[in-house]
């Protein structure tokens, strides 16, 4: 498919730097589509130290200059226009986004709308980053500032790029700082065809720049003395290394979302309908390659062999359309991002058939492509890898318990603490539980929401800090005392 932004059988490209596409002097990255092992392109360079310290150079101009003298409305101008020109390039941004991830086209073409909708979101808050000011009682006049902090950074995961490229730089230009955001270089075409509408948007040169590249890219980001803080989304690992980085530079501000080992919870007077539809969405949306996906239920005993009995039938059936091409827009299941994911993924699933009892799934996929079938395991052991840590695919530890105290024990026995989901029709243990319930975002009776108004952020190793919401603009100001006699 050739694009009107980018078209991969042309010229080398990589870098938006000053409004300008270029090329990079850092090695070529080479794009595999994971649906066959394809080459995509071999023509997408990644930054080099001496391309990151322009970007930031730049960056830090137009802090100083042209995006200073911004108003709130224009500001808003330049984010709305923005939203405008993806909602109008949905179609090339979408299949550039699932040809690099083996995200079903038709989920990333509907998944759209809500990250122009961040956009807007965050127009609406451009003028209104307000102050305080108290009265002088004491002789003293004093106002409070928040002031933007500067050159931000904002590194995106693979398995949702095009939202966290919303989420990472929406608030922070709202708030009038600068941005410059590198996506996955496992899946980073469909944020690098959205940079070539930022000039047309509006955007001053400098303002809003994207950059290619790996860990290595990232780790020159995090160690940037000239940048004020850094978002990342994505492993826990990681999420180390780049927070070490930043405290070892210039003690940059970071916002970390991270890992997850959600729990789901369905009680015995749950509505059966609504539970199975959304535990099973809750593991195998994405292929599971979801942060906040429900990957361990708890369901109380006297359903839980027929729930099962129906999880595993419809797992059967997803399993059965594995292979389907992701860039058709009726496929609803793709493949794992790559060969070092499906590698990781069908490693846990081998150590998880010593652990536990295998119901469904498990079984090696041999027609191509990165595929993993939709697995239940039961009753693992409570020490086991696949029950206690991130396996980041289709993989779900299913127990049963009697009690709610026992539920939450159980649920809450992780050192992560990013979601979680409770089915029950009875609305005061709904809210019971998710009071006692460990984790950034609870949903009741459905899985893993997000919202533009809704903060998102997890406790423990699911991270640090949030996104979304008025409170991301908490981490995007610096508040400044001006004390007057």
């Amino acid at each position: 498919m050739a694009g009107k932004l980018i078209d991969t059988k042309l010229g080398a490209f990589g870098l938006l730097i000053a409004n300008k596409p270029t090329q990079g002097e850092g090695p070529l990255l080479e794009l595999i589509n994971p649906k066959d092992g394809s080459t995509i392109t071999t023509k997408v360079h990644e930054a080099s130290a001496a391309d990151v310290d322009r970007a930031v150079d730049e960056a830090e101009k137009a802090f100083e200059g042209p995006w200073a003298a911004y108003t709130g409305q224009k500001r808003a101008d330049c984010l709305n226009k923005f939203a405008d020109l993806l909602d109008a390039h949905a179609e090339e941004i979408s299949y550039l986004e699932s040809v690099c991830s083996g995200r079903p086209l038709g989920m990333v073409i509907g998944e759209l709308p809500r990250v122009s909708a961040v956009f807007r979101y965050y127009a609406g808050w451009a003028d209104k980053i307000r102050g305080d000011s108290y009265p002088p009682e004491d002789g003293f006049y004093k106002i409070v500032r928040q002031e933007p902090l500067g050159v931000c950074a904002g590194i995106t995961a693979w398995n949702g790029s095009l939202h966290f490229f919303a989420w990472k730089s929406a608030p922070a230009l709202a708030c009038g700082n600068t941005v410059i955001l590198k996506p996955s270089e496992k899946s980073p075409l469909g944020s690098l065809a959205a940079s070539y509408l930022i000039e047309a948007a509006g955007f001053p040169p400098g303002v809003f720049q994207v950059i290619a590249g790996g860990g290595r890219v990232g780790g020159l980001l995090s160690s940037h003395m000239k940048i004020a803080k850094i978002s990342f989304t994505g492993s826990t690992a990681t999420g180390r290394k780049i927070q070490e980085a930043a405290t070892k530079s210039n003690l940059k501000r970071v916002t970390l979302e991270l890992g997850g080992k959600s729990p789901a919870i369905v009680f015995d007077d749950a509505d059966m309908e609504t539970a199975l539809f959304w535990s099973v969405l809750g593991i195998t949306i994405n292929s599971g390659q979801v942060c906040a996906a429900t990957s361990r239920i708890y369901l109380q005993e006297d359903i839980a062999e027929a729930f099962l009995a129906r999880m595993k039938e419809q797992f059967t059936a997803i399993a059965s359309a594995m292979g389907a091409d992701p860039q058709e827009k009726t496929t609803t299941y793709g493949p794992l991002v790559d060969r070092a994911q499906y590698d990781k993924v069908w490693n846990s699933i081998q150590s998880g058939k010593r652990a536990a009892t295998l119901l469904t799934g498990g079984d090696e996929y041999t027609k191509g492509g990165h595929y993993v079938a939709p697995t239940i395991f039961l009753e693992p052991d409570k020490d086991a890898d696949i029950y206690r840590e991130e396996i980041f695919g289709p993989v779900l530890c299913a127990r049963t318990f009697k009690t709610e105290e026992e539920a939450l024990v159980m649920a809450n026995d992780t050192h992560y603490g990013l979601a979680g989901s409770i089915y029950t029709n009875d609305l005061k243990r709904a809210l019971r539980v998710s009071a006692k319930l460990r984790g950034g975002t609870i949903s009741i009776n459905c899985s893993a929401m997000v919202g533009p108004q809704v903060p998102m952020g997890g406790f423990g190793c699911s991270g640090i800090g949030r996104e979304l919401g008025e409170y991301a603009l908490r981490h995007y100001t610096e508040p400044k005392a001006i004390w007057i006699k």
